[in-house]
């Protein structure tokens, strides 16, 4: 029998997401069973809690109040319960983390075996994606996020730095010669990585008055990928920006050349974020703690170049 508490997360999870599918997927059931369970929580009460339609969901009036409601106490019982957990021995649970593609993949991934190790009592959902996801709307415990931070809500915590580096392969440069400046870009095939927040306006420093100046770029090859950004450099198709963490194996082998260090952007900050609450689980914690250690210094990916 699934227990009264389980009922009032699903109708929660329904209404905050908006869809019986993503709200089963939050809550780790069918969407059948997740239409049942909403189905018996609307019999045990009396009431209808939410009108359906073939194209959307909306609360009922007594459906909104219940939901103002029972949020409340669902998050107090949260609370009461992380601060005895914090209290007790080691972490345990199910830790859901959410990471950009390449830097999960390539640097978070060996952090978090490194972590799975030393806790077997947690259970891990790890997804890499370079898709903006809701921590609080989406269920996840902990993001790690590069780059310049825009909600305010969440908590924050520096884990270390990310260099952005300009690269071309050493065959590049000797057919179309080397940029001395920024504005030799201009005359430059580029190679466009989407994923950059303005990938058409590649930022650097004035290495004279030190103020940030961007120079607009184009190419002919644009990808959403810094792999598949990597790997067109290095066959020699073009000038690319790329982060030191996905740069630095192909920098220290010489298979790239880096360009105009003296006049980069300053490095982004590579961050944890997780939502903020009166008494922080110790899952969340403890794993916060052990990324700001584990990246703690100069990243390895910047050494040797």
């Amino acid at each position: 029998m699934v227990d009264r508490i389980s009922l009032d997360r699903l109708f929660v999870s329904v209404l905050e997401t908006g869809s019986f599918v993503a709200a089963s997927e939050r809550m780790g059931v069918s969407s059948g069973q997740a239409s049942k369970m909403l189905s018996r929580l609307e019999t045990d009460l009396g009431v209808q809690l939410i009108k359906r339609t073939t194209r959307a969901l909306s609360p009922t009036e007594i459906g909104q109040v219940y939901y103002e409601r029972i949020k409340v106490l669902l998050e107090q019982r949260d609370e009461l319960d992380a601060s005895i957990r914090n209290t007790s021995g080691a972490p345990s649970g199910r830790l859901r983390i959410t990471a950009p593609m390449s830097f999960g993949s390539a640097q978070l991934m060996p952090a978090l075996l490194d972590f799975a190790e030393r806790y077997p009592t947690l259970k891990f959902d790890v997804s890499f994606s370079d898709r903006l996801a809701d921590l609080v709307e989406d269920g996840f415990d902990l993001a790690v996020r590069i780059g310049q931070l825009s909600d305010s809500s969440l908590i924050a915590r520096r884990l270390c730095d990310a260099r952005i580096v300009m690269v071309a392969s050493p065959a590049y440069l000797e057919a179309h010669g080397t940029p001395t400046t920024p504005e030799d870009l201009t005359h430059h095939e580029c190679i466009i990585d989407t994923n950059f927040r303005n990938p058409y306006s590649w930022p650097f420093r004035n290495t004279v008055s030190g103020q940030s100046i961007t120079i607009p770029v184009t190419g002919r090859i644009t990808l959403s990928n810094g792999e598949a950004c990597l790997m067109a450099a290095e066959r020699g198709l073009g000038v690319a920006l790329l982060p030191s963490f996905i740069a630095g194996p192909k920098l220290r082998e010489g298979r790239l050349v880096p360009l105009l260090l003296e006049a980069q952007a300053p490095p982004l900050g590579v961050h944890a974020l997780y939502p903020p609450a009166r008494h922080l689980a110790l899952k969340v914690r403890v794993l916060s703690d052990f990324l700001a250690d584990y990246f703690r210094g100069r990243p390895e990916w910047d050494e040797g170049w």
